[in-house]
């Protein structure tokens, strides 16, 4: 049995299906009706539904990515009754404490996920529910090499796999068909509108960038007021398209609008890029991209794509003049990029990484009867 907040997003399910492809698989997924992110409110999607049994379950503190919790946990394992669970959620949250003390409870080998990339020592009592869930847990997911590094660093000793939390579906993100469109150069950012994700770095680029070029942003946040703003005044206002409220599975249209990508990301002093899906997505599509040096974004672009320190709006912009300029590096970057999908980030080849280490946790007892109390 899954418990996992994000795979009510209809594109992530696919995952979710490839699982349970594998004949020796029989998956259970519990997910909320809905998740708050701040003043927007994301609904389940039921995409991918194939194979496995999907239970939307009651969310106590929807919205707070520390506090939340799935009440239900034990009655659910009482009546699915799986030989494990996977808690697809960091392990200093409520929710991966109370679902793995209910598995403990009923004896079921458990197993959680982790993104963070930061070595952080968090407040009590999130501190202490991490130290019993790094005793209890049968196995640990990484979504990176940091990240893994970080639950050694911190003290977790168990059997722990770096896979990323979701892969790409590269039957529906795809290059787009035919011939490119006469369309002046499109750079496009996808994501959320923070501060985090260096917008201010791409708007710098931009300013002085030469030529015929559009700029184009999928997705909403608070700082789409700013960036309205500053590119008025710049007089780039009819250049920049905004697109709020595109759903997953209707982004690889978004990305064909694009020829290339930019995910400028700024480190800040409790966060740093964790992965950068949008990367991949745009990869699978054949769209090149260009990434800064923040976190992840250097191992998930490899050679398929183009980096530079972050913050520093001129190598950006020497980029995507580069890039503007020479449509056959653009098409030998779009085409690295769709083989480094297909390599490393295809969703049949995650969900076969994870069906794997299901395979060597049934292998062994269960870590709960060594755990001590939280």
């Amino acid at each position: 049995m899954m418990i996992s907040r994000a795979c009510l997003v209809g594109a992530y399910q696919s995952k979710l299906e490839a699982i349970a492809s594998h004949p020796d698989i029989e998956l259970t997924v519990v997910v909320p009706a809905f998740w708050r992110e701040g003043s927007r409110v994301v609904r389940l999607e039921q995409v991918y539904t194939a194979g496995y049994q999907l239970v939307v379950a009651p969310v106590i503190w929807n919205g707070s990515f520390h506090l939340h919790y799935f009440p239900t946990a034990s009655s659910l394992l009482a009546d699915v009754r799986p030989d494990l669970l996977h808690m697809d959620e960091e392990p200093y949250n409520v929710a991966t404490y109370h679902a793995l003390r209910a598995a403990r409870r009923a004896g079921v080998r458990s197993l959680f996920f982790s993104w963070q990339n930061i070595h952080r020592r968090y407040p009590e009592p999130f501190r202490r529910l991490e130290r019993w869930v790094y005793r209890t847990a049968d196995a640990a997911i990484a979504g990176t090499a940091a990240a893994a590094a970080v639950l050694r660093r911190k003290g977790y000793d168990g059997p722990l796999r770096v896979i990323p939390q979701f892969g790409v579906d590269a039957d529906v993100y795809q290059p787009a068909p035919g011939t490119p469109s006469d369309r002046p150069f499109t750079i496009g950012y996808a994501g959320r509108l923070v501060s985090e994700k260096g917008l201010d770095t791409l708007v710098e680029a931009v300013a002085g960038l030469q030529g015929d070029w559009r700029l184009l942003f999928c997705g909403w946040g608070p700082w789409r007021p700013r960036l309205e703003r500053d590119l008025g005044r710049l007089g780039f206002a009819e250049r920049v398209t905004f697109c709020e409220g595109v759903a997953a599975i209707d982004m690889p249209a978004c990305y064909h609008a694009m020829d290339v990508l930019v995910l400028p990301s700024r480190t800040r002093r409790n966060w740093k890029e964790q992965f950068g899906r949008v990367l991949v997505e745009a990869m699978a599509c054949g769209v090149p991209v260009v990434g800064s040096d923040s976190g992840a974004i250097p191992s998930v672009i490899g050679n398929a794509g183009l980096v530079f320190p972050e913050g520093d709006a001129n190598a950006l912009r020497a980029h995507l003049a580069a890039l503007r300029d020479q449509p056959a590096r653009r098409r030998d970057l779009a085409a690295l990029g769709r083989k480094r999908v297909l390599d490393c980030f295809a969703q049949q080849r995650i969900a076969a990484e994870t069906v794997a280490l299901y395979r060597a946790m049934y292998a062994e007892p269960p870590q709960g009867a060594a755990a001590g109390s939280a």
